[in-house]
């Protein structure tokens, strides 16, 4: 019964049929991790997320920036960019069951038999995993509660930019969601680079989240995706970039989380991701 780890679909739904045939995907028997994203910037939000929520209960998707964006979106928080591709989600009868399903799933996710955690950017590197499930429980009370809609219009913003156990509030909240689904780039001390894609960043002393020295998990095994530039390398034990940009035309990609083998299916391109 394996579990397969899927990188950002981004609404590219054919593309993923493709990819549950090639891993011959039986729902009876076989798991399905999604590293977030699901939707935007592909021609096929709704098909994608009707269908990733319909699977069974056992399949674990976290949250990304963009599933996050559309929630702002439907919650008249921010509007929709030019490029944007969930208005069909939008406009759909079932709105308001997808919406619900979305904003109830999880920031972090860790399965200690398997021995892997899921996030969508990674794990800030100040953060073990016993902290990072705390924060992440954090925001998803928030975001589940009776204060969503006040937590929605307060999570947009790149500050504050380094993590203190002081920090109270919106503040508080806005670092941990960044941390979960924005984060790339990071220096020694634990402050963000949030306007920085690359990950040759050495010389402006930021490394790439997983490369920090002392990283309180590097020596847990993580799978995120986000980062499509990594093309799905780290050169990282134990880190699993599996966002493989198929929605700029490279591929989707699984990976076996029992094997570590990785499957791909070729993409054509359609728009690139932020």
């Amino acid at each position: 019964m394996p579990t397969y780890a899927i990188g950002d679909v981004q609404g590219c739904f054919s593309q993923l049929e493709r990819l549950l045939a090639l891993i011959q995907y039986d729902l009876n028997k076989d798991t399905l991790w999604f590293t977030g994203d699901l939707i935007n910037r592909g021609a096929q939000s709704l098909e994608t997320l009707r269908f990733i929520s319909s699977l069974p209960s056992k399949t674990i998707c976290v949250l990304g920036n963009h599933d996050l964006a559309l929630l702002a979106a439907a919650a008249g928080a921010i509007q929709p960019q030019a490029d944007d591709t969930y208005h069909d989600i939008l406009n759909a009868d079932d709105k308001d069951n997808l919406l619900a399903w979305l904003q109830h799933r999880p920031l972090f996710h860790y399965d200690s038999l398997l021995n892997f955690g899921l996030t969508h950017a990674g794990i800030y590197p100040l953060w073990n995993l016993q902290e990072a499930g705390l924060r992440a429980k954090e925001v998803e009370l928030l975001l589940q509660g009776s204060k969503y809609l006040e937590a929605i219009h307060a999570m947009f913003g790149d500050l504050p930019l380094k993590w203190s156990d002081s920090l109270v509030g919106w503040d508080r909240f806005r670092f941990i969601v960044n941390a979960f689904t924005r984060m790339r780039l990071c220096d020694e001390t634990g402050t963000l680079n949030l306007g920085n894609k690359s990950e040759k960043a050495h010389h402006l002393a930021f490394f790439p989240w997983f490369k920090v020295p002392n990283r309180k998990t590097q020596y847990d095994r993580l799978v995120f995706g986000h980062w499509a530039a990594l093309q799905g390398k780290t050169d990282t034990p134990g880190t699993y970039a599996l966002d493989t940009g198929c929605v700029w035309g490279n591929a989707l990609t699984a990976m076996c989380l029992e094997t570590e083998q990785r499957f791909h299916v070729t993409c054509s391109p359609n728009q690139s991701p932020n």
